[in-house]
């Protein structure tokens, strides 16, 4: 099953991107011709989301005029404080009007197959609360950090630096962001407590990803669409 909306998390100040966010918010950053906004844009039409919905906080102003006439994509402000990544997610859930969503982070670019449909293909809504796009660090341009996760034989996740890497692609049920006080939570709340429940899952993209979070992470995805 394809969820129906898509969240994308643009609501960052970009602050490892230094002087390229000091006037604009990281997503309209071009890279390789082109905001990096579409790329995640892209990846969600392609999977063919009825739905997207863009959050804003920094710059909202010029995130709000980018997307003004695009009759597929609503614009979800976040004001006076950011929300932080879950708290964000829950502020929209009146525009995504889902149960089940996916969520794309705004700062990355792909090389391979769509990574929605990737997510969609290995859903098990039964077993899964939250189903987390993975890949190797071995294909991860630009990752600074190491892991995230580590999979059990059955794709459950747990916290794992050595681990894969988090692609910041996932499909989560609209229910888990229940029960937490109002203001700004991060998604490592809603994880744990999937984890702690063994429905929290991972599966993995056979193509490559690219961080694209921090100045140097623009050359090698360019690099990584053009030769890989």
């Amino acid at each position: 099953m394809t969820p129906p909306a898509c969240m994308i998390l643009a609501a960052g100040f970009g602050t490892r991107m230094g002087a390229l966010t000091q006037t604009r918010p990281k997503p309209l950053i071009p890279v390789a011709g082109r905001p990096l906004i579409d790329h995640a844009l892209e990846q969600a039409r392609g999977a063919g989301v009825e739905r997207i919905v863009v959050n804003g906080h920094y710059h909202a102003d010029q995130m709000r005029s980018y997307l003004n006439g695009m009759t597929d994509a609503a614009f979800s402000e976040e004001q006076p404080e950011i929300l932080d990544s879950a708290g964000g997610i829950r502020h929209a859930l009146p525009l995504l009007e889902a149960q089940t969503i996916f969520t794309l982070n705004a700062d990355a670019v792909w090389s391979g197959p769509n990574a929605l449909a990737a997510l969609a293909a290995a859903w098990t809504p039964e077993t899964m609360d939250v189903l987390a796009l993975m890949v190797p660090q071995s294909r991860a341009v630009g990752r600074q950090a190491g892991g995230d996760f580590a999979r059990d034989a059955q794709g459950r996740l747990s916290w794992d630096k050595a681990g894969e890497v988090y692609t910041g692609a996932q499909i989560l049920k609209a229910q888990l962001l229940q029960g937490y006080p109002e203001g700004p939570f991060s998604l490592h709340e809603v994880w744990r407590a999937a984890m702690a429940g063994g429905r929290m899952f991972g599966t993995p993209y056979p193509g490559h990803w690219a961080d694209v979070g921090h100045p140097e992470g623009i050359g090698l995805a360019e690099e990584m669409v053009t030769h890989v």
